[in-house]
Formats: C-alpha cells, structure tokens, sequence
C-alpha cells in the first residue's frame, strides 16, 4: 500500500507491517506501533539517502517489519562496495537514533514507557539486520562480499538461503515463546516474514543475474578500464554454464578448447553475452565465431 512520495521515492507500507500495526492496537499499545513505524521508516530513507549520494538511483521503499527493502538501479549490483555502504546506512542510522535517544534521557527529555521502547526498537532492528542473511542489511553486505568471489547469482542463493534458515529458526523460537507464554506473536511474525522475504529474494536470482548481465557493457563505459579474468572452457560447454561464473567489476576472455585440449579460439564477455541473447543459454560456446588471441 502507497502512503507518501517523498523526492520523488513512493514510500509502501507492506500488509505484514499493516498486520503488525493492527497488533500494536489490538494490545492497546499503539504508540509503540507508530514509534515502530517511525524507526523503520527513518531506516529505509538512511538507504535512500546514502544510495543518492553514491549516484545510485532510488525507485521505492517497502516497509517491512524488521526493516525494509530500497529498490535501486543497477549500479548497486554492479559494484559490490555501494551495495555494502548502502546497507549498513540502515543499521548505523539505527543506531544514531539510539544515541540521539539516550541523549534526550540525560537532558530529561524523556517518556518512562516509550523512552525505553524506542531505545529497545533501534538496537533490536539494528541487530536483526546484521545477521548474514537476505534480505537483510548484513545479508547484502554478505551477497556483495560473496558476489566478488563466485558470482550475483550463487551469491544470492546462498544469502537468501541463509535467510530461510533464520526464518525458520526464529519461527521455531516464536512458537516455543508462545508456549512458555514468554514473547507474543510479533517474533513468530516476524519469522515467518523473513521466511516468505528471503524466499522471495532467491527466486529473483535468474532476474537478478540476467539484469547484471545486461549492463555488463555499461559496466566496461563507465570504468573504461576493468581487469581482466581468464576462463578456460571446452568448446562443448553451453553459453549458460559459461556465464554462471562471470564476477562483477571483471572483464572476462574466454579461452576455448576442443574436446582434445587443443586451442581453438578466444571469445570475449560481450561475445558470450550477445550469444545469449541471440541464441540462448544452451548454445554450445563453440559454435560461436572465435578469434585466435
């Protein structure tokens, strides 16, 4: 659901935060709802704002209830280190406002049932969104550092699996608390959230992966120099299993070979990506139009 457009970024409530709120007024605590409202929302635009500043365009924000997620262009995915930057302004927000928090305290400006509610909510979502895991903060930082090594695509595999691994664990928490009548619904929500996200974030990978694919050439503009990554392959191996290991901020020279090891001929990553697109993922590499080196 739309709620407010602000520089030009439409701000979305998602229906589990909507759920979560409508909890917050069921138990007659709605004001810790809209403090939780506020720190989330305050969370999402630190991205925002950061991502502008690394010249990374911003489309929307989605309020979830652990946190939220910032739709960007493609110059995140394509260099690793805004993608960190952009990810930990999130959690560093949250813990500026924490700060800002015990500082009202020491100057008397405080509410004895909301004062420590919002210093709770900070630290707690800050934390959450540390853990290693997609679609959280600490999981993009952890896609970034994986996608210089093994690619977009396995590295958000193995983020967002992570992810359904928390949910899972959380949920698992959340129920047995429920039982021991120690927490309430909002952890057995939020596990399953997190679940239904980072499964949501791995079956994006295809997308995700073809998307960086096709602003590989605007990748080599922009930098107008890229080092470059050998790959070795045999003239068998179709253009799908060619591309699974290309790494962004690369520029890669495929060295093909017969099926007796013999040289047959060079392609590079712009041959290989418009292969793809002429001819689809399972193109024998071979049968593309080599060069010698």
């Amino acid at each position: 659901m739309r709620i407010v457009q602000i520089m030009g970024i439409n701000i979305y409530l998602n229906v589990f935060f909507l759920g979560l709120l409508g909890l917050f007024f069921v138990a007659g605590v709605i004001g810790k709802g809209l403090i939780a409202f506020a720190v989330v929302f305050f969370h999402e635009l630190a991205h925002a704002a950061v991502a502008r500043r690394l010249a990374v365009p911003v489309t929307e924000v989605e309020l979830l209830p652990f946190g939220g997620v910032t739709r960007m262009g493609g110059e995140m995915i394509l260099d690793p280190l805004k993608e960190s930057w952009i990810a930990v302004a999130g959690p560093a927000s949250n813990l500026v406002m924490a700060a800002c928090g015990l500082a009202l305290k020491n100057h008397g400006l405080w509410h004895e049932e909301l004062g420590p509610f919002f210093l709770q909510c900070n630290l707690l979502i800050a934390a959450f969104n540390l853990l290693p895991a997609l679609p959280l903060d600490g999981g993009r930082v952890y896609r970034a550092y994986l996608a210089a090594k093994i690619g977009i695509r396995e590295a958000t595999y193995r983020a967002a699996g992570l992810g359904q691994v928390w949910g899972v664990i959380i949920v698992l928490f959340g129920v047995f608390g429920l039982l021991s009548r120690f927490t309430g619904l909002d952890i057995l929500f939020t596990g399953l959230f997190l679940f239904y996200a980072a499964t949501r974030e791995k079956s994006a990978a295809p997308y995700l992966f073809v998307r960086h694919l096709m602003q590989k050439k605007e990748e080599l503009v922009r930098a107008r120099i890229l080092p470059a990554e050998p790959l070795v392959v045999l003239e068998n191996a179709t253009l799908g299993e060619v591309l699974r290991p290309f790494l962004p901020q690369k520029f890669h020279l495929v060295l093909v070979l017969d099926n007796q090891w013999h040289y047959k001929g060079t392609l590079t990553e712009v041959q290989i990506i418009d292969g793809l697109l002429e001819h689809g993922f399972d193109l024998p590499v071979g049968k593309l139009p080599l060069k010698p080196l």
